[in-house]
């Protein structure tokens, strides 16, 4: 597993459940308290083993862990990088998961080694979304679903998402989106200069 996404759950970890989670999770995962270096690879078991001893020390499924992980990457001031690469796949959440199944390569320019999990949008009826999350270890479906659920109120819509297959290599996110406008979106800071939203400018 890429450093960059190891360095993620860390982050997450000290910065949602504290130094001191992170500190027994570390020593766990035998990386001790400084953690991964971001441009490493690790060995997927070790991703694995921390998601595992999370889960245990939290008392929640790690499919519940790895939502609020994928919430966190986009919600938290930490990680207003990774949410300015997800608002650049348009001004809508509509619009937004139309770009969807770009988004792998479009992060491979920033980070050719990285590899994200393959993703397939399907519309089945307008406003109903089949997305196909295909990785060689299960559980980026649910850090999707996070995602997701976070950019539908950041950029205001009302959706349903149902996560089906979750762990499995080939995991399911039915999104059911019941109104792209319900609320009005939250601006978005791009270089210092406010995205507006729709309707404002």
């Amino acid at each position: 597993m890429h450093g960059l996404i190891n360095r993620a759950v860390q982050c997450f970890v000290r910065d949602i459940y504290g130094p001191e989670i992170w500190a027994e999770l570390g020593a766990e995962a035998g990386v001790g308290t400084s953690g991964f270096e971001a441009m490493l690879t690790y060995e997927d078991e070790v991703t694995l083993a921390m998601l595992t001893a999370l889960s245990r020390m939290r008392g929640q499924p790690v499919e519940d862990i790895l939502e609020d992980l994928g919430t966190y990457l986009v919600t938290h001031p930490n990680t207003r990088a990774i949410r300015r690469l997800l608002r650049f796949g348009g001004q809508s959440f509509l619009e937004l998961l139309y770009s969807l199944d770009d988004l792998p390569d479009r992060a491979r320019l920033a980070v050719p080694e990285l590899e994200l999990p393959q993703l397939h949008l399907t519309e089945l009826e307008p406003g109903r979304f089949r997305l196909e999350v295909a990785s060689r270890k299960g559980g980026f479906g649910a850090v999707m679903t996070g995602i997701l659920r976070a950019l539908a109120d950041d950029f205001g819509a009302l959706a349903f998402l149902e996560l089906g297959g979750a762990m499995e290599r080939q995991e399911v996110i039915t999104i059911n989106l019941l109104d792209p406008e319900f609320a009005e979106a939250k601006q978005f800071y791009l270089g210092g200069e406010a995205q507006l939203p729709r309707g404002t400018g």
